[in-house]
């Protein structure tokens, strides 16, 4: 379970740098859009913020301990912090692409969790993920992009 734990802290990292980041958006957009994208971030650090509450008593409920301040969400996270995005558009690409490399990193740790019969951490990552998917999915044709399967380097 510790290989499990590490990945869910991770994962806990991402969610959390990713909450942060969807305030700065939603504090920070302009642009044509920005109603509705002021409206849609708002959506999503609220997302975020259950989401990473799972997650985190998850670890809790397998013995583990969660991070839980800056410091170690940033020394674990594979996010980037936000803050040079300016236009909309650029905003929505870079939740999009910090929502792919989430997804990413919890389709690794269900796979763990799978392999190791811990059904249901992999139950909870699963919806995390479905629900994840769709969220780039409507980004995706709010920015009218195709829907990318992966990170841009």
């Amino acid at each position: 379970m510790p290989k499990i734990q590490n990945n869910l802290n991770q994962n806990l990292a991402d969610w959390s740098v990713i909450y942060f980041k969807l305030h700065h958006f939603h504090w920070y957009v302009k642009g044509p859009h920005f109603q509705t994208l002021h409206l849609k971030f708002e959506e999503l650090y609220d997302f975020a913020a259950i989401s990473l509450d799972e997650v985190a008593e998850r670890i809790l409920s397998i013995g583990g301990k969660p991070a839980s301040t800056m410091k170690e969400y940033l020394s674990l996270t594979k996010v980037k912090e936000g803050g040079d995005e300016t236009k909309d558009v650029d905003m929505v690409k870079a939740v999009i692409d910090d929502f792919i490399l989430l997804t990413n990193g919890l389709n690794e740790t269900m796979e763990l969790a799978e392999e190791a019969g811990d059904a249901p951490t992999a139950d909870l990552l699963t919806k995390q993920v479905e629900a994840l998917q769709k969220h780039i999915w409507m980004l995706s044709a709010t920015a009218g992009i195709n829907v990318p399967t992966k990170v841009k380097a």
